[in-house]
């Protein structure tokens, strides 16, 4: 019986070992520090197709962009990259996409070349990137962005940067957000430039290039309304505390939900950043990125929701995946019909979407270094 059983065990081994020597051998050259595979994964009543790109950082460099380079708005990932001459692509954070004209908001942090565009939410995973001479640095770890207003004295909390306003909130509005902060005539902003500063009480305020807009509503703070002069602070914080002077120095962070691989180990941590069963455990199209064992970086897009083609993964099975492949950290971006990359001018998966690639907020692109 001891037999049998280190037998079995040794052939597992050896399956295992194919299995990753396989997937080594499927990865091709593209560009310099560029490597591309197309992966079948899963069993042939339920198919899944993977696309990978394997990034060395010490050639290559990452930018996160959002779609019409603004704070809202949405776009195809290929024509972002496009305009941007980027070699490679995938979509990166989840965003609002309800076809209103704050389509392309995204629903968690988001810094392009340091300037913080969007608040976090429930304190979720984030991706930072710093541009370094000779490397590309990845970090992913759980944030918070705070913010407060003050006039010396009293202090004001910031409900949320560059979206929606609704009752009861103080909203920033930065000049990526749009001309004007398509408010309505409820409550009153604060515009505010390096010099000076006006209290509007009509709304839909022009946003100036060397400021930005308070936008308030309710009465909770009825000091803001007579307040001659504010001081504005926002910060970003990790709850990983190691991590803090990494994401401090980031030039861009773009949100996911949630993080599937930590140190080597499975933790997909879905119910700690309020997200849904249903959509952990549903095989849906995935977007994903990993930190590999030999330092290189992974960006990975799972095809979905189509029978016979490719089934897609639930959480779980996408972290046993990465996993497998060598990853020791990865984390979880938009999904679904989002779900696209993009390789020397072309679309290389297959989106979910009748109408094929979809418009989205941001994307995460690849230059050379």
């Amino acid at each position: 019986m001891k037999n049998l059983t280190r037998r079995f065990g040794v052939l597992l081994l050896l399956l295992f070992v194919f299995q990753l020597s396989t997937l080594s051998q499927d990865f091709r050259q593209i560009h310099d520090g560029i490597e591309y595979a197309e992966v079948v994964h899963g069993t042939e009543d339920a198919p899944i197709r993977i696309n990978l790109l394997r990034l060395d950082l010490t050639k290559v460099r990452l930018d996160v962009v959002h779609a019409l380079d603004t704070a809202i708005g949405v776009e195809k990932a290929s024509s972002i990259a496009k305009r941007h001459g980027a070699i490679a692509a995938i979509n990166a954070g989840f965003f609002r996409n309800d076809g209103s004209i704050y389509a392309g908001d995204p629903a968690g942090i988001l810094v392009i070349d340091k300037k913080i565009l969007s608040e976090s939410y429930a304190d979720r995973i984030a991706m930072g990137i710093i541009n370094g001479k000779d490397k590309t640095e990845v970090e992913f770890g759980h944030l918070r962005v705070t913010g407060y207003i003050t006039n010396g004295k009293e202090k004001a909390i910031i409900s949320g940067i560059n979206r929606e306003r609704k009752k009861n909130e103080i909203i920033l509005f930065t000049p990526e957000f749009h001309r004007t902060t398509l408010t309505s005539s409820e409550g009153f902003e604060i515009v505010v430039r390096e010099k000076r500063m006006v209290i509007e009480r009509k709304g839909n305020s022009i946003i100036p290039c060397d400021g930005y807009v308070i936008s308030v509503t309710g009465n909770q703070y009825p000091w803001l309304s007579s307040s001659r002069k504010i001081k504005l602070k926002i910060e970003i914080e990790s709850l990983e505390k190691e991590k803090q002077e990494f994401f401090s120095k980031a030039e861009d962070i773009v949100g996911g939900v949630p993080q599937l691989i930590k140190n080597g180990q499975i933790q997909v941590t879905w119910e700690l950043e309020k997200s849904s069963k249903e959509f952990a455990e549903t095989r849906h199209p995935r977007t994903a990125v990993a930190k590999l064992k030999d330092g290189k970086f992974l960006m990975v897009t799972v095809n979905g929701r189509q029978a016979g083609y490719s089934v897609g993964m639930t959480l779980q099975e996408l972290a046993e995946f990465l996993l497998e492949i060598g990853a020791t950290d990865a984390i979880n971006l938009d999904g679904g019909g989002s779900t696209v990359m993009f390789l020397d001018g072309k679309v290389v998966n297959r989106p979910s979407d009748k109408e094929g690639e979809r418009k989205i907020s941001d994307a995460i692109l690849v230059f050379p270094r």
